[in-house]
This record gives C-alpha cells, structure tokens and sequence, in this order.
C-alpha cells in the first residue's frame, strides 16, 4: 500500500509540476493576447473546486444534510476565479467577494424554502455554507499565491504540505505507537507528524536553495510550520469523514481515496502560505 500511494503521488505531483511550468511559459511567450498570470492555475482549481464539490455533497447526504450543489458551486468558481479577473478588469476585490458571498446566502435561503420549507434549514444552509467557505474561500488563496509571487511558489508550498502527507504516512507505518489524535484520527501518530516535519523541512530548504524565490532557512522553516498545517488540513476531513461515517471522500485517486483526500491539506494550508510568502518576499 505505501509503495502503491508513492507511485500515484509521484505521478500526480509530475503531472502538476507540468502544469505549473506550462503556466509559467504560456505567460512568459503568449505575449499577443496579454495572459494574464496564473491562466492554468486558476483552471485547474476550478476543476478540482468542482470535482470537490460534488464529493462534499455526498458527505453531506451521508451525515443526513443537503448542500444545495446548484448555488455553491457556481459561488466557489466565482471566489476562486477572482484575483483571476481583477487582472483583466480594474474592480474593488473585496467588495466583489463581499458580493458573491452575500448573494449566496440570500440563493440559499431561497432555495431552502422551496425545497424544504423550514425542516433542516441550519444543517442544510450551514452545511451549504460549509462548502463555500472550505472550497470556495479557502481554494481563492491558492490562485492568489500563483498571481502574486509565480509558479515556482505554487509548487514549493503545493510540494512541501504534500511532502508531509507522505513523511507522515510513511513514519507512521513504520515507527507509529504514540497516538496524535485518537478520537478524529486514529491511524495519525507523534512519529507519523515527525516525519511530516522533517521531510516537509527537507523539501522546503531545496525549493528555497534551487528556486531562489526565498533563502533556504526560510523554506526550511514553511517546510516545517506548514507540515504542521497540513496536518491539521487532514484532520479537519477526517472530521467530516466520520461525521459522514465514510473511510474516503470518493475512490476516484487510487491509494488516496477523493479530490478532497488529496486538497485538504493544500486548502487549509493556502490562506497562510500565501501570508508567509508576503512576509518573506517582503521583508526577509
């Protein structure tokens, strides 16, 4: 099983990897048309809000609640294409996330009361709300760090909170006893977040020295903090998961189980690298 999870994580942090260069390259050489910047990014988040989304109702339903998928999911494109479009039209960013979110609770409540008139209104406007804020809020900040500070950033905290998943996994198969969190997840161990520290630390120090977009202690350093985050990233669904009583959140990535297997840590991780990156790049 450990042999089969590096395989597929191997190839999908290729795949990304690809992604993310090609960005880099259509925004340097597609010069007719002005790209702006961040153009695969921003829709590859879209797909996985997407494909997130879906797998997010189905927790849902499973836990007895409805999240109304016809008003999040459209509110979570918009929250995530947003510092995407601020480039191509001049507007007030906030007043436009303040827009669409408040647009989308008044559509909720709508939908709420022709759908189920008053029965279930807080677990399914707040489950519904749930979703926005978890794939919508959370997953705008990603696209933000492309935007603002390049691909190679992207890859670096992308690389560096995946890398603690997969120190994580493996230190805890191997040398887990010391329980991190039985009630929410009992598999997780102190030796399993060691692990995520140390190699997330590893990875971070050699995206700092070969990239050269933050000194090498500072990479070290966001290895090990965001380790720690993403960590949390995962028992925040493991919550959900339970809460659902279901092992995975789909079966759609072999050895990972969901999308929302693979992004939680990433999502819950974004908002604060992207703060870590404006403190660096800015001041360190």
């Amino acid at each position: 099983m450990l042999k089969y999870r590096l395989v597929v994580g191997a190839v999908m942090s290729i795949v990304f990897a690809g992604l993310m260069l090609l960005d880099d390259h259509l925004q340097r050489t597609v010069t007719a048309i002005n790209l702006p910047k961040a153009t695969v990014l921003t829709v590859f988040t879209v797909i996985l809000v997407i494909w997130a989304q879906f797998e997010f109702g189905k927790l849902a339903r499973s836990a007895g609640h409805d999240v109304f998928l016809t008003i999040t999911t459209p509110v979570c494109i918009l929250l995530a294409i947003g510092q995407y479009l601020s480039q191509i039209v001049e507007f007030d960013i906030s007043l436009y996330y303040e827009g669409v979110l408040t647009a989308a609770i008044l559509a909720l409540f709508l939908v709420q009361a022709k759908l189920h008139s008053t029965k279930a209104t807080m677990a399914n406007c707040g489950a519904s709300m749930l979703a926005i804020g978890y794939m919508g809020v959370l997953a705008l900040w990603i696209p933000a760090i492309g935007i603002g500070f390049g691909p190679w950033a992207v890859l670096m905290f992308v690389f560096t909170v995946k890398s603690a998943d997969i120190g994580a996994y493996a230190a805890g198969r191997l040398f887990g006893k010391h329980k991190f969190s039985p009630n929410i997840s009992p598999k997780k161990t102190w030796e399993g977040l060691c692990g995520a520290v140390v190699l997330a630390g590893v990875v971070g120090y050699l995206f700092g020295a070969g990239s050269g977009i933050i000194k090498p202690v500072f990479g070290m350093i966001f290895g090990a903090i965001f380790a720690y985050i993403g960590q949390l990233g995962d028992l925040a669904e493991s919550m959900l998961k339970r809460d659902a009583q279901m092992k995975d959140s789909s079966a759609a990535v072999p050895g990972f189980g969901g999308i929302l297997d693979v992004i939680d840590s990433p999502l819950v991780a974004a908002p604060l690298a992207w703060t870590f990156f404006e403190i660096v790049t800015r001041w360190g």
